[in-house]
């Protein structure tokens, strides 16, 4: 039990620190984390993957998925169970260097024989709790539900996001083992918040019907994974060539001065991965686009225009505000995070 919850702090903390980047600028569009900036990104583009007779529904609420993309990490200050919903550390599971991707079931009943529950929520569960959150996407089209279309849609883009993100595979998430702490948030803040808006091209295509959902969100994971040593080792290499003052900056964020990564040093690093985190944002768009599409046929293809007048109900924006208001309540209680933390 002790280990379980020093991991799910771990990565609370990480998601705190991102968090307040993105809040200390005042929740600007343009500024944030894969978890603010990013992951709104990434809804709001896979909706233009979809086709025509999804499309004209979900740009009528194209800012309502965008907006609520980030709901989940405020859902970790409430809900003591959503934190492993976001990672897998899949290396956890190496023995003797063996391949983990042959260690670890992928059914979770079968994960769980091996492993106990517990073991598989103490080192995150994303590609299974994917496969949860699509199959209540299929569940609310075929009831025509469409608050629960447009919370499971918004939803599934964040666990589809956070599968993308190669320290989200990894017990090393934050370089806290190999002395480069802050990385987390220096590989999916800083990059996309200086680079997305002005460099990032996102055509890239149709959504496609997906098979096997459980083995897209494993080719996700395992596709991030493969990448870990790269975003860890080229980093150190190349921050190695970069003395102290050159490597950072201070920005005014809110209220007071942080430490960030310079535009120089981000650069050089985002160049040296050779366009690593545009490609990881790209495939999470299609593949969420993909799971939203077929989640609609798997529920018999609704004629979504018959809801094209219907809003989110009051009962939906108590909830969200709630959540809202727990975030806020979270922030204040644990005071702002040192810079890079």
């Amino acid at each position: 039990m002790k280990t379980k919850q020093i991991f799910l702090l771990g990565r609370v903390v990480i998601c705190v620190w991102v968090g307040a980047f993105a809040l200390a600028a005042v929740f600007k569009e343009d500024a944030g984390a894969w978890g603010f900036y990013g992951h709104k990104r990434i809804n709001r583009m896979a909706c233009f993957t979809l086709p025509p007779k999804m499309f004209g529904f979900y740009k009528r609420h194209i800012d309502f998925i965008s907006d609520h993309a980030v709901d989940p990490d405020r859902r970790r200050y409430a809900n003591p169970d959503e934190a492993p919903r976001h990672y897998i550390d899949i290396d956890h599971y190496t023995l003797n260097g063996s391949d983990p991707f042959t260690e670890v079931p992928r059914q979770w009943k079968q994960a769980v024989a091996k492993y106990t529950e517990d073991t598989l929520k103490a080192y995150g569960i994303v590609p299974w709790h994917i496969q949860v959150v699509y199959a209540r996407l299929i569940s609310a089209f075929q009831r025509g539900d469409v608050d629960r279309i447009l919370y499971y849609s918004a939803d599934l883009g964040h666990y589809v996001g956070d599968a993308h993100v190669p320290l989200h595979t990894t017990e090393n998430y934050n370089g806290q083992l190999t002395n480069q702490h802050g990385i987390h948030a220096f590989w999916e803040s800083r990059i996309p918040e200086l680079s997305a808006e002005a460099n990032y091209d996102h055509l890239v295509g149709r959504a496609v019907y997906i098979d096997d959902p459980l083995a897209l969100a494993w080719e996700a994971v395992h596709d991030s994974h493969i990448a870990v040593d790269s975003v860890l080792t080229i980093e150190r290499t190349l921050g190695e060539q970069y003395p102290a003052d050159q490597k950072y900056v201070f920005e005014d964020r809110g209220r007071g001065s942080m430490r960030f990564p310079s535009e120089t040093f981000t650069k050089a690093y985002e160049d040296a991965m050779g366009g690593m985190v545009e490609r990881r944002m790209n495939a999470s768009i299609i593949t969420l686009g993909s799971f939203w599409y077929s989640a609609w046929v798997n529920a018999g293809q609704p004629d979504l225009d018959r809801f094209e007048q219907q809003d989110v109900s009051d009962s939906l924006k108590q909830i969200l505000a709630a959540e809202e208001e727990a975030l806020k309540m979270a922030r204040e209680s644990l005071g702002r995070p040192e810079p890079n933390e």
